[in-house]
């Protein structure tokens, strides 16, 4: 074992038998550690994979997907009936309550799904929805018509993911728009209610007593969660041990590894849809003339990267190199598409025939996942990239990138567990995503043509087109699908799904 390895370890087994363990089975309460400060609760205006974890708990949807057949399951709607190809006709439970008691109606859905696409929402689904629909419209207390703009053969997917169903008017308080008026305080459908929210620091949920039966999540085993913002990987597995908390989430293999065998603590490794890639400024946004818009520079880049080595020391568990922009378990990921293999001497060769003999100055960004930020970084110095790694907060890379600053990041999609190739193309390669740093409006309209037709064969065919021409042009470098690593409570049950979502409502106690 490494030496400084050892040092902490001992610590932490220290610091275990001096602090009494507070352990969670002992009073039916949940302690959770997230790296990643949760600043506000509306899923409606949130994208990261840790808020999708929290809205599972304190959010319902119309539907919701089976993680392991991913089939679409009734959640607060019972049923969908397409009246005519572009009207879907939804029926609702008529005993679903929110958290303030209130019983769901169809005019609560509808304005929701309003709200959301009218621009002036500015909510994070927004744009993806108003590309199919039209408008939600009541048609009783329990049935809501959708109106389509297009045939979309994706629309119940989109109503088993994506928008937290808000009470009606939430977002409009006093005839004025507040746009963060659920951020805090949330009044969701879901089995857990908030108790109380400390941003950055604590949220503290109970059990809803009032959660419908015959849920597809089931009846949720444990009473109470705490979720705890703790940055430090070393702080949280500390507290792990003591009794402090009771589960971890996207542990760093290493640290994982370090504390395997212990009597108070389990590892648990499962897969994920989450991929990791560098995009890189093709269409010269940042530079019209820049080394990046040369196609020999990016298939220079992608040659560079030793993809293999970052899955398996890196990342590790059931981690994989992948040359598509997709997770290849997904549909429509044609795997069949050209491939770069690992080889330096060709990355130089290519740089070279560019112009670029001496290689070039490259800022690279990255916002999680440092190690692997670092071993890309270091590939691409290694074909004479002089690379300034430039490791930001999100919200930072975000800014960057939508005013025009980025010549290359590294980005992570998780596609919000759904196995559809849709959820990261129309992301990243739509023209209205400040993501598409491509500038190739053929990809524009084979992903948008992918999500107009219900047949399936077409769809498979349009993204094989769409991916074979983001190999050919090497517009990103794909990087590894993703495995994660869990640290827990020995005493905690928790099941793994196969989309590589952690649903904590589904842990229990042994």
């Amino acid at each position: 074992m490494h030496f400084l390895k050892a040092i902490t370890l001992a610590a932490l087994l220290g610091t275990a038998v001096v602090n009494p363990a507070m352990a969670g089975k002992a009073d039916d309460t949940l302690r959770v550690a997230f790296v990643e400060e949760i600043l506000e609760l509306d899923y409606n205006y949130t994208t990261k994979r840790e808020y999708i974890i929290i809205a599972d708990l304190i959010d319902e949807n119309l539907f919701e997907i089976n993680p392991e057949t991913n089939a679409f399951e009734p959640a607060v709607a019972t049923g969908y009936e397409y009246i005519d190809p572009l009207t879907i006709e939804v029926k609702l439970r008529d005993d679903v309550t929110f958290h303030n008691g209130q019983k769901l109606t169809a005019r609560d859905v509808a304005y929701t799904y309003n709200w959301i696409i009218d621009p002036e929402s500015e909510s994070h689904p927004g744009p993806g929805h108003a590309t199919w629909l039209k408008s939600a419209e009541v048609v009783d207390d329990y049935t809501v018509r959708f109106h389509l703009l297009n045939d979309y053969p994706l629309a119940i997917r989109d109503l088993a993911t994506r928008v937290s169903i808000r009470p009606e008017n939430t977002y409009h308080v006093d005839g004025k728009v507040v746009r963060n008026a659920a951020a805090l305080e949330p009044v969701g459908l879901g089995p857990y209610r908030v108790v109380s929210f400390e941003p950055g620091q604590e949220l503290v949920l109970e059990r809803y007593d009032g959660y419908y039966s015959n849920s597809p999540k089931g009846d949720v085993p444990i009473d109470n969660i705490v979720i705890r913002t703790i940055p430090d990987i070393g702080t949280q597995q500390a507290e792990l041990m003591s009794g402090g908390i009771d589960w971890m989430y996207n542990v760093p293999l290493d640290v994982a590894q370090s504390v395997e065998g212990l009597p108070m603590v389990e590892h648990l490794s499962g897969p994920d849809l989450r991929v990791s890639f560098v995009v890189l400024d093709a269409a010269g946004l940042t530079d019209p003339d820049g080394p990046l818009t040369n196609r020999q520079v990016r298939q220079a880049m992608n040659h560079a990267v030793n993809k293999a080595d970052i899955a398996q020391y890196l990342v590790g568990g059931s981690a994989e190199p992948i040359h598509t922009p997709c997770h290849p378990a997904q549909f429509g990921c044609d795997t069949s598409i050209q491939d770069y293999p690992y080889d330096p001497e060709v990355g130089r060769q290519l740089l070279a025939e560019a112009g670029y003999p001496d290689g070039f100055p490259l800022d690279l960004w990255a916002y999680r996942d440092r190690s692997i930020a670092e071993a890309v970084a270091a590939d691409f110095e290694k074909i004479g990239i002089d690379v300034n790694l430039r490791y930001v907060q999100l919200a930072s890379l975000d800014q960057a990138r939508a005013n025009q600053e980025i010549p290359a990041y590294i980005g992570t999609w998780g596609s919000g567990g759904t196995a559809d190739t849709a959820l990261i193309a129309n992301i990243h390669f739509n023209a209205t995503t400040d993501r598409n740093l491509s500038g190739d409006e053929k990809l524009t309209e084979l992903v948008l043509a992918a999500e107009a037709t219900s047949d399936q064969d077409e769809r498979r065919r349009l993204y094989t087109e769409a991916l074979t021409i983001i190999a050919d042009e090497a517009y990103w470098v794909p990087l590894v699908t993703y495995s994660v690593n869990y640290l827990i409570n020995s005493e905690l049950n928790f099941p793994l799904n196969a989309d590589g979502l952690p649903r904590l409502y589904s842990a229990s106690w042994k």
